[in-house]
């Protein structure tokens, strides 16, 4: 595994030691910045589920101005740390080892929002849809962000989830990416609201 582009181009990352990671290979990585980016003009990332943090870290070498890493597992948090150091890219990065919903909770105590959201979950793991929206009810994306997904190739999202509609998919053997984009966050009708 590599940064395949940008100002840490080249750098090798390790993977996380034993069987409970799957690291995206190059090839997925490469398709998925083309339908991206495949370059960004600052802005902030969150790698959730980072296990290597291979992904956050295209992001910030292909110029994402700050990253957020969360694992749960300390094995996963020790290579991040490991593959920041490599890829001269720890200035940029906070990492934190806390389960994905309570890590959730934090980030938005903080006010802040994500132009691009990175989730690759284990694949046993099916309801990204119910993560999504709970990035929404707290507030951290913004308008224009992009929420990526890689899961399971036999595993569908919805079209759309609360104001994210789907932008691409793409199926490549076993995994699929899909891409969703926020547009307006929803409005409630004056009906509703009165």
């Amino acid at each position: 595994m590599r940064v395949i582009s940008g100002k840490a181009k080249g750098r090798s990352l390790k993977a996380v030691p034993g069987m409970s990671t799957r690291p995206t290979t190059d090839k997925v990585k490469e398709a998925l910045f083309s339908m991206i980016g495949p370059y960004f003009d600052g802005g902030l990332v969150l790698d959730l589920f980072a296990g290597t943090g291979g992904l956050g870290i295209e992001a910030l070498s292909r110029g994402m101005e700050k990253g957020i890493f969360i694992d749960i597992e300390k094995k996963s948090i020790d290579t991040i740390m490991h593959n920041l150091q490599s890829a001269r890219l720890q200035e940029q990065s906070e990492v934190y080892r806390n389960e994905a919903g309570r890590a959730l909770k934090a980030l938005a105590k903080r006010d802040l929002q994500f132009d691009l959201v990175l989730l690759d979950p284990p694949y046993r793991m099916k309801n990204m849809d119910e993560w999504l929206e709970t990035m929404q009810e707290l507030g951290l994306l913004k308008e224009g962000s992009m929420v990526v997904i890689e899961h399971d190739a036999a595993h569908t999202y919805p079209e759309a989830i609360g104001g994210l509609t789907i932008r691409k998919h793409a199926v490549y053997g076993e995994i699929a990416v899909t891409v969703y984009l926020l547009s307006e966050p929803i409005e409630l009708d004056n009906e509703e609201m009165e």
